[in-house]
Formats: C-alpha cells, sequence, structure tokens
C-alpha cells in the first residue's frame, strides 16, 4: 500500500469520528487549534497528514527526522508532493500548491522535537503543531484517529463552504455585457475576508477552456491544473496564474492582478518566467491599469524581451481582456457556467465569495 491508497482508506473512516475515545483531552485542546484553523494554516495541516500516514506505514520511523540529510530521516516532502496533496486536490479537501514543506517556518534543517527552532504562524500553533508530532511519534496507536479527526475536520470545511449557485439554462438568453457586468461587481465587490483575487484567475480559467476548444492557436492544447493564489509571483513554482501547455510545455501564460498596479517590478518578474518557462506568450492583465511614471520603462522591456527572448509580453485590461475574448467564443454561457462551477468548488474561496455570485445572478435575473 502506498501513501496515497493509505489516506484513502483513513479518509473513507474519517465522515463519522463517533467511535473515536482514545485521545487524551489535553492533546485534543491542541489538535482543535490545529483543525480550527486548517483554512489559515494549510502548511501545518499538509504536514501532519504526511507524517501521519508515513507512520502508519512505516512504524518504526522517526517521523520528526523529515529530510534525508537528517540521521535516520525520510523525504517527507517527496511523499507529500508526490502523493498527499495531489489526493487531497482530487478529493476537493484543502490543499496547499505544492507542498506543506513550501511554507518556510515548517522546512527549517531541524528535528520536529519540543525545541525546534522554525517559528510557525498563528496563535498557538507551534506548540499545537510539535505537540501532536510528539504525542504519536511516541504512540503510534493514537495515529490513524488523529488522522480520522484531522481529515473529517477538512471533510466539514469542505461542506460548510459548498454554496450551491443556480446555473443558466439552455432557455436562458444572456448578453455578453450582462456577464461582464457580473463578473466585474463579483471580482470588485467589498468582501470581509481575503481571497477575491482569485476570483478574475477563475474567470480567465474558464475563458481558456471555451478558447483551447474553439481556437485554431490553441489546437493541441490543455491547461495546466490551478495551483494555490496565495504564493507570491517570485516563489511560485509556475509561469504564471494560468498556464497553457503544449507537449508538455508552456506555451502562453496569464498573470492576473486585480488590486494591483502593473509597475516595472512586475514586468521583471514577469521577464524571469519567460526565461525559465519559454512560453510564446505571457499576457499581465491588470484591473487598475499601470503605473504611470513606470509606462515608458515598461514599454521598452517588453521590446528588449521579444527582441532577446522572442516572447510577446502583453500588459492589458483585465476586464478589456476578458470582454474581447467572449466575443471570440461560441458559447458566452457555457463560460458562464463553467465560472459559476469553478466557484462553487474552489476551496480558497469563502462563503461570502459564493453567496455574492448566486445574489449578482439573482439581481440581473438570470
Amino acid at each position: 500500500m502506498n501513501h496515497k491508497e493509505k489516506l484513502l482508506e483513513i479518509y473513507k473512516k474519517s465522515f463519522n469520528i463517533s467511535d473515536i475515545d482514545n485521545i487524551p483531552d489535553a492533546l485534543m485542546v491542541f489538535l482543535k487549534n490545529i483543525t480550527d484553523n486548517i483554512d489559515r494554516n494549510k502548511g501545518v495541516y499538509t504536514v501532519l497528514i504526511t507524517l501521519m500516514v508515513h507512520k502508519l506505514l512505516e512504524p518504526k520511523q522517526d517521523i520528526r527526522r523529515f529530510q534525508n540529510k537528517m540521521k535516520g530521516g525520510f523525504s517527507a516532502r517527496t511523499v507529500d508532493t508526490k502523493y498527499i496533496t495531489p489526493t487531497l486536490k482530487e478529493l476537493g479537501l484543502a490543499s496547499m500548491a505544492e507542498s506543506g514543506w513550501l511554507t518556510r517556518s515548517l522546512e527549517q534543517p531541524y528535528p520536529y522535537t519540543m525545541n525546534y527552532e522554525g517559528e510557525i504562524s498563528g496563535k498557538g500553533m507551534k506548540k499545537a503543531f510539535l505537540k501532536v508530532v510528539d504525542a504519536f511519534q511516541k504512540n503510534n496507536a493514537i495515529t490513524e484517529n488523529l488522522l480520522r479527526l484531522i481529515l473529517n475536520a477538512a471533510i466539514l470545511l469542505k461542506e460548510n463552504n459548498h454554496v450551491e449557485i443556480k446555473k443558466l439554462s439552455k432557455s436562458d438568453e444572456v448578453l455578453i455585457s450582462t456577464i461582464v457586468a457580473i463578473l466585474e461587481k463579483h471580482f470588485t465587490a467589498k468582501y470581509s475576508t481575503h481571497g477575491g483575487s482569485k476570483l478574475p484567475v477563475l474567470a480567465f480559467y474558464a475563458i481558456y477552456k471555451s478558447l483551447i476548444a474553439e481556437v485554431g492557436r490553441y489546437k493541441d492544447c490543455e491547461l495546466a491544473p490551478l495551483g494555490s493564489h496565495t504564493a507570491s509571483d517570485r516563489t511560485s513554482k509556475s509561469a504564471g496564474d494560468i498556464q497553457v501547455m503544449k507537449k508538455g510545455e508552456v506555451f502562453e501564460a496569464v498573470e492576473v492582478k486585480l488590486d494591483k498596479m502593473v509597475d516595472m517590478n512586475t514586468v521583471r518578474i514577469a521577464y524571469e518566467k519567460i526565461v525559465k518557462f519559454n512560453p510564446e506568450r505571457y499576457y499581465i492583465l491588470s484591473h487598475i491599469g499601470i503605473v504611470e511614471k513606470d509606462r515608458e520603462e515598461i514599454e521598452k522591456l517588453i521590446e528588449e524581451i521579444k527582441d532577446n527572448h522572442g516572447c510577446q509580453l502583453i500588459v492589458n485590461g483585465l476586464l478589456y481582456t476578458l470582454k474581447y475574448y467572449l466575443r471570440l467564443i461560441s458559447n458566452p454561457k457555457a463560460f458562464f457556467n463553467e465560472y459559476i462551477e469553478l466557484v462553487e468548488n474552489d476551496t480558497e474561496l469563502k462563503i461570502i465569495h459564493k453567496t455574492k455570485l448566486r445574489e449578482l445572478i439573482k439581481e440581473y435575473k438570470l
């Protein structure tokens, strides 16, 4: 049994946890701090799942030694990247972009003992994390139940975050201008929480599904899976928010900026990505626009990129580009339904983002 199979086995047992009675009350307090903050501390949550699954498969392994270079250690990050995070994504549970060990505070080269030197953000989170690790390292008999409790919390988080949104029927008539108006209001609403900047990314992901199916330029192309929208531009290991792939290589990339202006630094970071991933085109789409004092320098750098690399870097308006693409595709209604589905199923969005779309659809009488 590999790590994915073991995780799926425990997942199936995690919908009902009423039989679990072997976790000390003091430990439950620490565990609750973790399960109550899954969406804010996905690194801790993912690392714990990885370590627990590995402990179940390799009971003799000291899972505190999570790097190969540690004496008696193993590569927990490899296990996570290959098995755990992809499986969490398949199940629609909260997950990191690639690995819990992309969280800098969790990848420090010290074993996860109670005097671990890395700083872990969140009130009491470091102590809670190390206490839980210490508990199942010393008593493997509780590992499975601890894992079930964490997975149960992730399942409940998913269920509580699900909002059904009415899709357009075949008989519904809708104008492109109406779709654009709804999207603009959805993107720019004042939300009391983070996550709204991912909404235009989902919209462009949906529109690219239509473009790939219909436009000749994208023949034999496919979309790479969406990553987390919380990684910084420099630390992200992808070419952009959206990657169009052709024969396993990045063919086109899109970086979406909802509430940030495009400045020279934005374009320089894009250039680094262009050199690394070698796309034919790279789009930076901003809802706000370009920093005026940087405009001339940006235009010069775009020419330099074209001359030196051959990639066409395009800086454009977010809504302007979306409106143009909607005119290119044959079925804007299908695009809008795809957007609704992406919003419904996204685990990074909050309920407020989903209910807002539902309200807007009702407001426009669709």
